[in-house]
C-alpha cells in the first residue's frame, strides 16, 4: 500500500515540474538562434548603429558646428582697428616671422651706444656695417672735417630714459622702422689744444634722437642698418621722463 503512496507522489511531482517548465517557455520564449549576443560594455561603439533621436540632436549641436573664417575675423576685429604703428608691426611679422619688437628694441638700444661711440671716436671701421651708405657717407664727411681742423670730440651717453618704436612699415621687401631714443649725454669737443669749444664735461644734457632702422626681409642678412638721422630739438626737454 506505501509503495502505490509513493509512485502515486512521485507521478504528481512529476505533473507539478512539467507545468513549471511550460510557465517559464511561456514567459521567456525560446531560442531560435537568431538572438543577439549580450553587449559588452566595454566594447567600442558602433558609428553606423542607430542612437536615440536626442544623442542625433545633441551630435548636431556639438559635433557639426564649424568655425566659418568669416566669423573668426569679425571676433578679432571686435577689439577695435589696429593703429597705423600695429599695422606696421603685424606687416613686419608677415615678412619676417622671427621679428620681435622687444628684440629689437634691444638690438637698436646696442646699435645706437655703439654708433653714438664710434662716432665721437672717428671708429669707421665699426660705423661701415651698421650704416646704409648714404648716412655712412655722411658720418665720414663729418669725421674727416673734424679731425682736419685737429679737432676730437668725446660723447657719453648717461642713461636711457625710453625706447620706443615711433612708426614701422613695409615698403616692398623692405621693412622700417623707426625709433625713439630719450637719453641724457655728455657731449665735448676740444680742438687742438685741448681747449673746450662746445659741451661741458660735468654736464649731462637731455637728447632725444629719432633713427629709423631698415632691412631687407628677403635677404639671408638678419642685421638692420641705420638709414636715417633726426633730431628733434623742441622735443628733446618735454620727452625726458624719471628714469625707471
Amino acid at each position: 500500500m506505501s509503495q502505490g503512496i509513493q509512485f502515486i507522489d512521485i507521478i504528481f511531482l512529476g505533473l507539478v515540474a512539467g507545468f513549471l517548465v511550460l510557465r517559464l517557455r511561456s514567459v521567456l520564449g525560446r531560442r531560435t538562434g537568431n538572438e543577439r549576443p549580450p553587449k559588452d560594455p566595454y566594447a567600442a561603439k558602433d558609428p553606423y548603429a542607430e542612437r536615440p533621436q536626442d544623442d542625433a540632436r545633441e551630435e548636431t549641436r556639438d559635433d557639426n558646428v564649424i568655425e566659418l573664417p568669416g566669423r573668426r575675423v569679425e571676433r578679432a576685429d571686435a577689439a577695435g582697428p589696429q593703429t597705423p604703428l600695429e599695422a606696421g608691426l603685424t606687416q613686419i611679422r608677415l615678412a619676417d616671422g622671427a621679428f620681435d619688437p622687444e628684440t629689437f628694441l634691444s638690438g637698436a638700444r646696442m646699435a645706437f651706444e655703439m654708433i653714438v661711440g664710434s662716432f665721437a671716436k672717428g671708429d669707421t671701421k665699426t660705423l661701415r656695417p651698421l650704416l646704409a651708405d648714404d648716412v655712412y657717407r655722411n658720418f665720414e664727411a663729418a669725421i674727416k672735417d673734424r679731425e682736419s681742423r685737429g679737432e676730437t670730440m668725446e660723447t657719453e651717453v648717461g642713461s636711457f630714459k625710453s625706447i620706443s618704436i615711433d612708426t614701422a612699415e613695409m615698403r616692398k621687401r623692405m621693412a622700417y622702422v623707426t625709433v625713439r631714443f630719450v637719453t641724457e649725454q655728455m657731449t665735448m669737443v676740444r680742438n687742438a689744444e685741448g681747449v673746450v669749444l662746445e659741451g661741458d664735461p660735468t654736464r649731462f644734457e637731455p637728447v632725444t634722437d629719432l633713427w629709423t632702422f631698415a632691412r631687407d626681409t628677403s635677404g639671408r642678412d638678419p642685421n638692420w642698418q641705420l638709414v636715417a638721422t633726426e633730431t628733434p630739438e623742441d622735443e628733446a626737454e618735454d620727452t625726458v621722463s624719471d628714469e625707471a
